[in-house]
């Protein structure tokens, strides 16, 4: 299997190639440089593979929440070459993707993800994690970080993403008596969306590239002027 996978939601820019020989990747904190990077990378790793486009099986991305531009901007790439090479797309939540960054041990894992969404708010995620296997707790939402419950309080649970830095820290606050640990500095990889990606792949998954659609789970993409100063107040409490 030859898939190549985008994760670009966040400030940072990731490539991956999954094939029979291994994952390779490219990733880099790079803000408002995604649309520079993210094709010249995919032909690097093509190339560093000894691969040609035709020889593809299907394309992965990840398909949000996060930064607008960073989400339309993954799609765009995954349905342009999708389309191009006739090749079936597996949309990947970009969540997901980050609670694969959680430490992996014996047993389940359970992964609170968190992205900062700005304007006082926050995408989240939970998740059930076995090796490479993820299933999700709960549905993906935006809300404020003081509005975030967990499917179960029970102690054990691990937080990754930049949610957890959002608001001074309000998210980590509130859910501390549950996290076992916590990384504020995860974001999302495309190795991962491509692991996630190939087991769906191997397992017949796969859409057509015309009915991709992103998750924003944010209708709004810009605050009016009044509510970002309400927002700015809630998080100076």
């Amino acid at each position: 299997m030859n898939l190549l996978a985008f994760e670009t939601a966040t400030e940072a820019c990731s490539v991956a190639l999954w094939t029979d020989a291994g994952l390779i990747e490219r990733h880099e904190l790079a803000p408002r440089r995604h649309a520079e990077l993210a094709l010249p990378w995919a032909e690097a790793l093509l190339a560093e593979a000894g691969l040609a486009r035709a020889q593809l099986d299907a394309v992965a991305v990840g398909r949000g929440p996060g930064a607008f531009t960073g989400v339309r901007l993954g799609i765009g790439l995954a349905q342009g070459i999708a389309l191009a090479l006739d090749l079936p797309v597996l949309p990947v939540s970009t969540l997901a993707a980050l609670a694969m960054r959680a430490p992996t041990g014996a047993g389940h894992a359970r992964v609170v993800a968190a992205i900062d969404a700005r304007m006082g708010e926050v995408y989240v995620g939970a998740f059930r994690r076995q090796g490479d296997a993820l299933a999700p707790l709960a549905a993906e939402r935006v809300a404020p970080p003081v509005a975030v419950e967990l499917p179960d309080d029970a102690p054990g649970w691990f937080g990754v993403g930049t949610g957890f830095a959002a608001a001074e820290g309000v998210l980590a606050t509130r859910l501390a008596a549950a996290l076992r640990s916590v990384d504020a500095t995860a974001l999302p990889h495309a190795g991962d969306v491509a692991r996630l990606a190939a087991a769906e792949f191997a397992a017949g998954g796969g859409i057509a590239p015309d009915r991709l659609e992103p998750a924003y789970l944010r209708d709004q993409v810009a605050l009016t002027l009044a509510e970002q100063q309400q927002a700015r107040r809630t998080q100076g409490r």
